[in-house]
């Protein structure tokens, strides 16, 4: 049996970003028979222009849609910028979210956790983030997970230092690979 391949997105471009070390820590999680790859083309994106939105799409865009589409699931780490979602994020899933409503995250399972040195852990970039994925017709999940403190937050292994985070994160990780493995019989029927 192939391996479940979910994709991770960070809405951070930042080298150290706490919300890339937030998904490596979820690959490390992930149960057995499962994979994160980790996308890294957010910063190729031209920002979204109808007029572009043809086909061919721009190269960097057909490579995102193409991710997500072969993907079996999705989880995305958001920081807050403004109390919101980063426009490198927004921009993606703008991108993304074309054509409507037959796009790449169509019925998707998708998860959404995030991070941030404040004490909220990006609640509300999550929230906005599952609002859009929700709008755009993804399989959104309700679970989130904030991790706030995020610069004192991961060990030098790259885990998550505190147990009960580390405990929301793996039941989060088994709910997205339940959800896929519920769709994909769905889809063998």
């Amino acid at each position: 049996m192939a391996p479940i391949r979910i994709l991770g997105i960070s809405g951070s471009l930042r080298s150290g970003s706490h919300n890339t070390s937030l998904l490596r820590a979820a690959a490390q999680s992930l149960p057995s028979g499962v994979e994160l790859e980790v996308f890294d083309g957010l910063r190729d994106l031209p920002p979204y222009d109808a007029d572009l939105d043809v086909e061919p799409a721009p190269a960097a865009v057909t490579r995102l849609r193409d991710a997500i589409g072969s993907a079996d699931g999705v989880l995305i780490s958001t920081p807050e910028f403004n109390g919101s979602i980063p426009g490198v994020l927004k921009n993606a899933l703008d991108w993304a979210s074309r054509p409507f409503p037959d796009n790449a995250f169509r019925g998707k399972p998708v998860s959404v956790i995030g991070a941030s040195t404040g004490l909220f852990g990006a609640v509300w970039a999550q929230a906005e983030t599952r609002k859009v994925l929700g709008i755009i017709g993804a399989d959104v999940l309700a679970n989130e997970l904030p991790v706030g403190m995020a610069h004192t937050a991961f060990g030098d292994d790259g885990h998550l230092l505190e147990p009960d985070l580390r405990a929301a994160l793996d039941e989060l990780l088994g709910v997205l690979t339940q959800r896929v493995g519920a769709r994909e019989s769905q889809a063998a029927v």
